[in-house]
């Protein structure tokens, strides 16, 4: 049988939060040995990325590539009900992905040694975010 939850994480506004371990643990409760976890956030100024979890500075030079794609206040934009930010959000959003999706093998996921999953927050301000884990398999 298929396998859903949904995670809930407090992000600390523009940057990535590590979110391997409560996948992982998501994952192991399932219950399933062999499949496939897919893991999507239901917000659309905000993403899911598979990066670098040894070196910070990888996640700090993305950041820094989107800036140059989607710079906030950018003048032509023409939505920002929410801010100078809030378009810039949503491009960048779109540019990365809002779900990613990890095989599991023996009841686990089978990232790279060098791999870790985070939720990329593109609102300056702190957001509540909902991150669905569905695992299917066997």
């Amino acid at each position: 049988m298929p396998h859903q939850t949904t995670l809930v994480f407090n992000t600390f506004g523009r940057g990535s939060r590590d979110i391997t371990a409560a996948v992982a643990d998501a994952v192991a409760q399932s219950g399933i040995r062999c499949g496939i976890a897919h893991v999507f956030v239901q917000h659309t100024s905000c993403s899911l990325v598979i990066t670098e979890n040894a070196d910070p500075d990888v996640r700090h030079d993305l950041e820094t590539i989107l800036e140059r794609l989607a710079p906030d206040g950018d003048p032509d934009y023409r939505h920002d009900t929410e801010g100078p930010d809030d378009m810039a959000a949503h491009a960048r959003s779109m540019l990365t992905s809002t779900g990613v999706t990890v095989p599991v093998g023996d009841g686990r996921l089978l990232l790279g040694t060098w791999q870790g999953i985070y939720l990329w927050e593109h609102r300056v301000a702190e957001h509540r975010r909902n991150v669905v884990v569905t695992v299917i398999g066997g």
